[in-house]
């Protein structure tokens, strides 16, 4: 049930989940290396993939940090009311 305060309680996970983005692109770079460097080329690769797509997401969520707080219902808009039981 909406309670009403959730645009004032409401927090973003977006810091979090960027920082743990860059946790996983240390680790594929870091990866990509030490497989090619091992003379495995695939997991190389692989690892290599996995950074590209590490880096999209990276951007992504930097969009949207960068955009801001987006609209919220204000203090006037009354909670939703309590779905009803079925049957």
């Amino acid at each position: 049930m909406r309670t009403g305060s959730e645009p004032v309680t409401a927090r973003s996970p977006l810091r979090l989940r960027f920082w743990l983005g860059m946790w996983g692109l240390l680790w594929a770079v870091g990866g990509t290396v030490v497989f090619s460097l091992a003379d495995h080329p695939g997991w190389a690769a692989a690892f290599a993939v996995l950074s590209v797509i590490v880096v999209v997401d990276l951007s992504v969520v930097v969009h949207h940090i960068h955009q801001g707080p987006h609209y919220q219902p204000g203090p006037d808009i009354p909670p939703y009311e309590p779905p009803r039981a079925r049957g």
